[in-house]
């Protein structure tokens, strides 16, 4: 016997037939779960037929079909056309439910082409499951990132990740002591000797910071301690850490 609260989608997109449809709202009129989640499907039905259809562009469709290559269906619902085995029992609950699953499923498969496509930027993230990756991330996976490792005083380490292809760097910190009261950590890059300011560290010993400017053609790049109240042009002469980026 089928659960009867299992016919709130089916009651929602008015898949039921008469005895089914008397039964249920039988059974909706005494049960709060059920009236909120039909209440919530029909919802989402109306913003559906509300939706306007948009073409998604050629990338994410090859993208969508590529993954979905990647998913293994499920089996094909086969109906038997044999007579029941002797002992069986077959229902007329059976076969309502049987019919029920036919009209339902066309209905969620276009609601859900409806979503992907409507809503084109998240399709790869809900058929991938994983979240979009950073450009922090795209600068220290690179396939031709360099690293470039100093030692700090008082212990920890800094290294600047380097990808001339992305053209940006990235500087990671472990064990680094905070700025003192009142001052900062910032950060330059060197082209032929002029440094320019590429942001500022924030505070904590373990970072991972996204440096600002031409990465690709640096020849070297720096930490200097800097009063916070400024917005220096150059570094001053207490620089913390130095890198040279030119090999």
């Amino acid at each position: 016997m089928i659960d009867i609260h299992a016919l709130s989608g089916a009651y929602a997109v008015d898949a039921l037939d008469d005895d089914e449809r008397s039964e249920f709202e039988r059974h909706l009129a005494e049960c709060p779960a059920c009236q909120a989640e039909v209440a919530s499907l029909r919802e989402a039905a109306t913003l559906l037929a509300e939706t306007t259809p948009v073409t998604p562009s050629a990338v994410l469709r090859d993208r969508v079909l590529a993954d979905i290559a990647t998913v293994r269906p499920l089996p094909p619902v086969v109906e038997q056309q044999h007579q029941p085995a002797i002992g069986t029992v077959t229902t007329l609950t059976s076969h309502r439910e049987s019919r029920r699953r036919r009209r339902v499923v066309p209905f969620l498969a276009a609601a859900a082409a409806v979503i992907a496509i409507g809503t084109g930027g998240v399709v790869y993230q809900a058929v991938t499951d994983e979240p979009p990756t950073s450009s922090t991330e795209q600068v220290l996976e690179a396939g031709d990132a360099q690293r470039f490792t100093v030692d700090l005083d008082g212990g920890g380490t800094a290294t600047v990740v380097r990808s001339r292809e992305l053209n940006q760097a990235v500087i990671e910190t472990h064990d680094m002591p905070d700025a003192p009261a009142g001052h900062a950590f910032v950060l330059w890059l060197g082209h032929d000797g002029v440094m320019t300011q590429a942001g500022v560290m924030p505070q904590g010993a373990d970072q991972e910071v996204l440096m600002s400017g031409d990465a690709a053609t640096a020849t070297s790049a720096a930490v200097s301690l800097e009063d916070a109240d400024t917005n220096p042009t150059s570094p001053s002469d207490d620089v913390v850490a130095s890198f040279d980026l030119s090999t």
